[in-house]
């Protein structure tokens, strides 16, 4: 046996299917998990299977993802946040999949979770690098930062979830599967109606050919037909060229990729020559941070930046203008 998703059953018993990680991949589909949290959870509970010689997980238990898990933490040194996203995946396996709940795992030797703070970017400095974009990449990175988005919630923007007359932006099945509403930049609003122009005549001549279909969250399309044409739902930051399908010959145009604008936010960085560890994700610590300079109160910026837990919108409380906890020095008052 080759595969380790087709780690075999007792032959005794025909009730467990060989094919372990096709069952997993159903149970994750049908409870809506995005396809990049179905792709890891299946490769964890490969490397578990693998881990283990190819046993079945259904004939293993708490001993097995013990000796797992540590193993991860102490040989291979994965982070903390690493070990967590294997277990989740494990226990999802055994919950859902073989449908047994997972007892007291013992003393699983955890991977030291360092406390580090975000990199945050001066308003110089968010400037500076968007000076250096230009054309949808300016326009998407100026929403990461006058919005408060994650990169993958700027990327799957639908026009529908633009309102320019409230002023907001409506970010679908964000982070934990939550909707939100955020602010809409008052400045970028000219240059994205701008932008909807030439994303509708790329629509227009997509439907002209025959194509200008997208794919709809949730399975609406089953219950709206024509909704995956519809021009509401077409994304803000389409493709710049359709992909094809050889088999079908279908095409279509999926939303940019996410590695297009991570490239060019290096280049930026790289031409405003700053030392800082920039990435795209930078400029929504950056947003949440100037936010909390300019007096807002914790709680607004929690429901901005859709953090579940206050505790996680308190690290931006490091900056405060004034250095290290918002102590000012003694030293500035000779």
């Amino acid at each position: 046996m080759t595969d380790a998703g087709k780690a075999s059953a007792p032959a005794d018993n025909g009730a467990r299917s060989p094919k372990l990680l096709d069952q997993m991949r159903e149970s994750l589909r049908a409870k809506h998990y995005r396809s990049r949290t179905e792709e890891t959870y299946c490769q964890w509970v490969r490397r578990y299977i693998l881990f283990h010689q190819k046993r079945h997980p259904a004939d293993m238990g708490e001993v097995e993802i013990n000796t797992f898990l540590t193993h991860l933490a102490v040989k291979d040194k994965v982070s903390a946040s690493t070990q967590n996203q294997a277990l989740s995946a494990i226990l999802y396996l055994y919950r859902h999949v073989i449908g047994r709940d997972v007892g007291d795992l013992g003393e699983v030797i955890r991977a030291r979770k360092p406390k580090r703070l975000p990199v945050v970017m001066t308003r110089e400095e968010v400037k500076a690098v968007l000076d250096h974009l230009n054309g949808d990449k300016w326009l998407m990175a100026s929403l990461l930062y006058g919005s408060g988005l994650r990169l993958m919630e700027c990327l799957r923007l639908r026009v529908q979830d633009l309102d320019f007359a409230g002023r907001e932006l409506l970010v679908r099945d964000g982070k934990g599967g939550k909707d939100r509403r955020t602010m809409l930049p008052q400045s970028l609003i000219p240059a994205l109606q701008e932008h909807l122009i030439h994303v509708k005549k790329i629509h227009d001549k997509d439907l002209n050919e025959g194509w200008g279909r997208v794919p709809l969250p949730s399975a609406l399309d089953r219950k709206y037909p024509k909704a995956p044409w519809d021009w509401r739902w077409q994304w803000v930051f389409p493709q710049e060229n359709r992909w094809k399908n050889l088999k079908t010959a279908e095409e279509g145009r999926h939303h940019v990729h996410e590695t297009i604008l991570q490239k060019a936010v290096r280049a930026a960085v790289a031409k405003a020559d700053l030392t800082k560890r920039i990435s795209c994700h930078t400029f929504r610590h950056s947003f949440a941070t100037h936010l909390l300079e300019g007096g807002y109160d914790i709680r607004t910026i929690q429901e901005l930046m859709g953090h579940r837990d206050v505790s996680t919108t308190m690290i931006y409380t490091h900056v405060l203008n004034k250095g290290g906890k918002g102590v000012s020095s003694p030293l500035d008052g000779l």
